[in-house]
């Protein structure tokens, strides 16, 4: 929800800061060619990091392409139980730009192929007890809970950005919106512990996975905020 709100504040602030890029970019650039041009760059943001290329067409519409990559943790707490969520960013991207005024704004479609992984552990071999579905355990009973999660394959996405003029030349570009991947989807939890082969705690596994997979429907979309510096040629 932090990182929804921030978007919100972003995109509220970008005029500001997309006058000021414009300033800077006609300080560098020289005047338009009144043709295409090519970008090369390199794009950073909750997408992940890498490099991003483009061929505008005319003032009025491009295409571009980028791949990204990160990697990142964060504590998960659910049913009173402490987590470790990893998440790994790998993802491929092609989008279609268009700039209905002929300007540096832009607002562009197109979709992403995704093959971020995210896994979740807990070690609990340590505890006193542990509540599973809500029955206490011992920690030699549960152990280790680890699990992975995986999105879409292919999602679509939509965004409103700033790219600058279609000038050669340094370029500075922003971007908000959405990946719309779904909600991402919890895999079967596995336990280390003595009880790890159980019938009746396999049972309780089971519904545990379904009270972390309950925490996660909601977020069905994945914020977009992206900017990128690089050379139209």
């Amino acid at each position: 929800m932090t990182i929804l709100r921030g978007a919100g504040i972003m995109l509220a602030t970008m005029t500001t800061m997309a006058a000021g890029s414009a300033m800077a970019q006609d300080a560098v650039q020289g005047p338009a060619d009144g043709g295409s041009t090519i970008l090369v760059a390199v794009t950073a943001g909750t997408l992940g990091i890498g490099p991003e290329a483009g061929w505008r067409f005319s003032d009025h519409v491009g295409i571009r392409g980028n791949a990204t990559f990160l990697g990142f943790g964060r504590d998960l707490t659910v049913d009173d139980n402490d987590y470790n969520a990893e998440l790994k960013l790998k993802s491929f991207g092609a989008m279609v730009d268009v700039h209905p005024f002929g300007g540096s704004f832009r607002v562009s479609g197109g979709a992403r192929i995704n093959r971020n992984r995210a896994g979740l552990s807990g070690d609990f071999s340590r505890q006193g007890s542990v509540e599973i579905d809500d029955v206490s355990y011992s920690g030699a009973q549960v152990g280790i809970l680890t699990g992975r999660a995986r999105v879409k394959k292919v999602a679509p996405a939509l965004t409103l950005g700033w790219a600058g003029s279609n000038r050669r030349g340094f370029t500075f570009g922003f971007e908000v919106g959405a990946l719309f991947q779904g909600a991402v989807r919890i895999q079967e939890f596995t336990a280390s512990g003595s009880l790890r082969n159980d019938p009746t705690f396999q049972a309780r596994l089971r519904n545990e996975r379904q009270n972390v997979q309950d925490d996660v429907n909601d977020y069905k979309v994945y914020p977009i905020i992206q900017s990128s510096i690089g050379w139209r040629f």
